[in-house]
């Protein structure tokens, strides 16, 4: 969930300070973006890994700090839950082999990680939602023990100023409440990362927003929470309510949550950032000593602390970076729909399918988002959330129609050629995006392999829900471990 901080208390006098020092930065952020200060040429795409911790059960193992320790890599760092490890895959360009090496870096990395967790009483899953999670292991001890997660459940829940409600009506119905943010813990994800240009970035944002509920269709793969069956990636409604800053007068006043999916298409990276400073207040106020103007007066890169801190407590869909690295500054767009899983295959399949089609959708003649309202590609984000294949998305010319048809019609050409002109090789885009068409073909994703999974456990078994969830979650451990695509998994 971003850098870490120090645990500390903030006074009146930082806020403000604060408001200031991160108006100032935006303002040498646009002086930037005047004269051309990216790096772009070369563009490079990345890859961050979620994952959960569970025991000989297959239940939550909370256990992040023996495994870290274990494993010994700053490629794996902690994240919010003790259950929770994260993987930064170094990055790379795409052609010339770059998704192949992704792929084997990836295997490898998980499968020495993996027994160093063994060492530990712990096993790795990658899933959206650790299925057998129960409400008893998201509490505020369940929290990691870095400062920045504790600071963060403080300033949630002081602007709140009451418990959080979390409600999801789904297959079946989950109402409960909260003393904290530990649930958010339950949402694990695939982040890609995508450098782009300034010119290019309000494009590529844009494309990302477009295809989200397509994403969300294909790679579903959250349908459980607390033992109760609700959406197909479950994710997208607890990610949404679980930070969520807002009691019910300011919600029904229309004031902006911090995890949504925006409200219209941008035509410069500079709306987003603006946007940040101007509708939502800080929860981490933090200062440091750097004028961004007198670096910039001396030829030199600012680090924009304060704008890049705020901008890691903005949980956008689909989210602007700034970074600079080895004095260079450089923009990302950060896509952070798809659920971890099923398979490391299923994983990058799902990256070519999305690199591919944004490139296309980007570089087209007449833009996408010029055809069809925000508002309809917000819908087909919560239909994707809700419904995985069964969902119908809206597509200019087409009306709604079927996911798993509209891939099929019109992505996965798109894909392939998009794949071509990042280079990739033919047998690497055809590999992956077989992957996604079999998964269309077959209309399995990895929530619907987990609810029948598990209604066949209930019913053939007569196991009780948990149980069910302990023995389907056992089952997809292993397929996990053959890194065959969920399409093909037995039944």
């Amino acid at each position: 969930m971003g850098q870490d901080v120090e645990r500390r208390t903030f006074t009146r006098e930082d806020r403000t300070r604060y408001r200031h020092k991160v108006r100032r930065c935006l303002d040498a952020f646009a002086k930037m973006l005047q004269e051309s200060r990216f790096d772009f040429e070369r563009p490079m795409t990345g890859l961050e890994i979620e994952l959960n911790l569970v025991n000989a059960r297959t239940e939550p193992a909370m256990r992040n700090v023996a495994v870290l320790s274990a494993i010994a890599d700053p490629d794996f760092v902690t994240e919010l839950g003790q259950f929770n490890i994260e993987i930064n895959v170094q990055p790379r360009r795409l052609a010339d082999g770059g998704i192949t090496q992704f792929e084997d870096q990836v295997r490898a990395s998980l499968n020495a990680a993996e027994g160093k967790a063994r060492q530990q009483g712990a096993h790795m899953v990658m899933v959206g939602i650790l299925p057998t999670l129960r409400a008893a292991d998201v509490t505020r001890e369940a929290l990691s023990d870095n400062p920045r997660y504790a600071l963060l459940n403080d300033q949630i829940f002081a602007a709140r100023g009451e418990d959080l409600h979390i409600a999801i009506d789904g297959v079946e119905r989950l109402h409960t409440t909260c003393d904290s943010i530990a649930p958010e813990s339950a949402c694990t994800s695939a982040q890609l990362h995508l450098q782009v240009s300034p010119s290019q970035f309000a494009a590529y944002w844009n494309a990302a927003q477009s295809i989200a509920g397509v994403q969300l269709a294909l790679a579903a793969n959250s349908p459980f929470l607390f033992g109760k069956h609700l959406w197909q990636e479950t994710r997208v409604p607890l990610f949404e309510q679980a930070t969520d800053t807002r009691p019910e007068e300011l919600k029904a006043q229309g004031v902006r949550p911090r995890v949504w999916f925006g409200e219209q298409w941008i035509t410069s990276v500079f709306d987003l950032f603006e946007e940040n400073v101007r509708l939502y207040p800080a929860l981490l106020p933090i200062l440091d000593d750097e004028d961004p103007f007198e670096v910039l007066a001396r030829g030199d890169t600012p680090a924009l602390g304060e704008l890049r801190l705020h901008n890691g407590t903005i949980y956008r869909w689909n989210r602007p970076v700034y970074d600079v690295v080895d004095g260079r500054p450089h923009l990302r767009v950060e896509n952070r729909v798809l659920p971890a899983g099923p398979t490391v295959v299923d994983t990058l399949a799902n990256a070519a399918f999305y690199f591919g089609t944004v490139r296309m959708l980007a570089e087209a003649d007449r833009p996408l988002w010029s055809q069809m309202s925000f508002s309809a590609a917000e819908e087909n984000f919560h239909s994707g959330a809700r419904n995985g294949m069964e969902a119908q998305i809206y597509w200019p010319g087409l009306g709604f129609v079927p996911a798993a048809e509209l891939v099929l019609r019109r992505l996965l050409p798109l894909a392939h050629e998009g794949l071509d002109r990042w280079g990739v090789t033919p047998a690497e885009r055809d590999r992956l995006l077989g992957v996604i068409e079999q998964r269309c073909l077959t209309g399995r994703n990895g929530s619907a392999w987990q609810v029948t999974q598990v209604a066949r456990f209930e019913h053939d078994h007569n196991l009780d829900r948990h149980d069910a969830l302990r023995a389907m979650l056992a089952r997809y451990v292993d397929h996990m471990h053959s890194n065959d695509p969920v399409h093909t998994w037995a039944d």
